[in-house]
């Protein structure tokens, strides 16, 4: 197998270097790398589904990093999770016979998401166990097209997405565990680059290649340095010269200290929270599984994201200028469970009403009350929306950031009416809210107010 990479890599190397010879307009260097303006269609999209799908799919238990639990750490609870549920000699490599995709309606996907109000869709196409979701030429005998599912489910979910005009990202991972090439790397301490040269590089490039992704989502780039990962030479070619190279945004996932240093925007870490506005594009993305990012077959109910705290974490998101990407593992059948499908089709029906404050919003000069009131800002332009996330006693909400004038107007997203304002005493103004019953209003939880002619 290194042979067959490394000599198709050699081929592909060569077209690389013709294709470059034209005039590269990035160098592969991090300074000019990290100064390419990032593609506009993703500040403006704010919302994206992460799916987590692999062979991690068929154990279903702890987490999708079962493999390394089990044989890396040698853990006992997953020792003896493998003794109590398949026969005896059960190898990882087992497991892909199961991983079967039966169920799997990439078209229904495609609606969920667009119900759910993505923008974008980000699949894992290679997690840390090697396993690829298309047939990748370099992974023989260890990809969906050669065994389990025996479908390219990367390209299946990638038309149907296209069908709906929603974008399309691709997760790869740089390492993977148990590869013997990897291994081998790394007893070298990253001298030698056989891994790199032979799989990982001819992968990603084949992906772009083939389905021309709106997003890279790389990962699995902690051990190695970019001396060894070669992703600077990957970006500058996805950048010049790739089909996608005017359109397609990265993450900073791509060496063991790239992470908030370089790259496209930042993940930083997962369910990354900064606190304050960064000045850098930057995603928070998380899971509603609150242990895991696979599907677990034990999982229960109060592990998981309720509706409010999705939405209030989708505002702090975006307030603070980043985009939210919400995860849901599918089973091995290709089924995303009811539990999952609810809590999408409630943002979903969330952002239906308050999308206008969130899908091409910019953070205001203020994000957030720094009172005992839990209050939200974003913009647009002249428009200031306030989201609060708890309904006042009394019907009446104080507002101190804004700075009203005698054109201030305020309504409710989703409710018709214009509502009464009044300075406040010290400064701000207070709200009138609308005084109905919960069943009438918009939405339950986290209400949008639209400010205009403040400051």
């Amino acid at each position: 197998m290194a042979s067959l990479g490394a000599a198709r890599w050699l081929l592909l190397l060569g077209a690389l270097v013709a294709g470059a010879a034209c005039g590269p307009r990035y160098s592969p260097d991090w300074p000019s790398l990290d100064a390419r303006p990032l593609p506009a269609w993703f500040d403006q999209a704010k919302v994206g589904v992460f799916v987590h799908w692999g062979v991690f799919s068929v154990p279903a238990y702890g987490s999708e990093w079962f493999w390394w639990h089990w044989q890396g750490e040698r853990r006992g609870d997953y020792e003896r999770f493998v003794r109590e549920h398949f026969p005896p000699n059960t190898t990882y490599a087992d497991f892909a016979s199961r991983f079967t995709a039966r169920d799997f309606r990439p078209r229904y996907w495609a609606w969920l998401f667009e119900q759910a109000g993505a923008r974008y869709v980000v699949l894992t196409t290679k997690h840390h166990e090697g396993f690829t979701n298309w047939g990748s030429p370099v992974s023989w005998n260890w990809n969906s097209m050669d065994t389990g599912p025996h479908r390219d489910l990367v390209g299946e979910l990638g038309q149907a997405l296209r069908e709906r005009n929603i974008r399309y990202g691709l997760y790869h991972s740089l390492l993977e565990w148990f590869n013997p090439l990897y291994l081998d790397d790394k007893k070298n301490g990253f001298k030698t680059q056989n891994f790199v040269f032979s799989k990982t590089m001819p992968e990603l490039y084949d992906l772009v290649l083939r389905y021309k992704p709106d997003l890279v989502w790389s990962d699995g780039d902690w051990e190695g340095p970019e001396t060894y990962w070669n992703s600077t030479s990957f970006l500058a070619w996805l950048y010049n010269d790739s089909p996608v190279k005017d359109t397609v945004v990265v993450n900073d996932r791509w060496c063991n200290n790239c992470s908030c240093h370089h790259g496209g925007y930042y993940n930083c870490a997962d369910k990354y929270k900064p606190g304050t506005l960064p000045q850098h594009k930057w995603e928070m993305c998380t899971s509603i599984d609150k242990r895991s990012w696979g599907y677990r077959s034990n999982m229960q109910l109060n592990e998981l994201m309720d509706e409010s705290s999705i939405i209030s974490e989708l505002v702090q998101t975006v307030s603070f200028g980043g985009n939210y990407l919400l995860n849901v593992g599918p089973t091995k059948e290709g089924v995303i469970v009811p539990i999952f499908q609810e809590r999408l089709l409630s943002l979903g029906k969330w952002l239906r009403v308050n999308g206008e404050a969130i899908y091409a919003s910019k953070p205001w000069r203020v994000q957030m009350e720094n009172t005992t009131i839990d209050a939200w800002y974003t913009s647009k332009r002249s428009t200031v929306y306030a989201i609060f996330l708890s309904w006042p006693e009394g019907g009446v909400l104080k507002l101190s950031s804004p700075i009203p004038s005698a054109s201030t107007q305020v309504t409710m997203l989703g409710f018709s009416e214009t509502l009464k304002w009044e300075k406040a005493v010290d400064k701000g103004l207070l709200i009138t809210l609308p005084y109905v019953p919960p069943s009438v209003l918009p939405v339950p939880c986290c209400w949008t107010l639209k400010l205009e002619g403040v400051a």
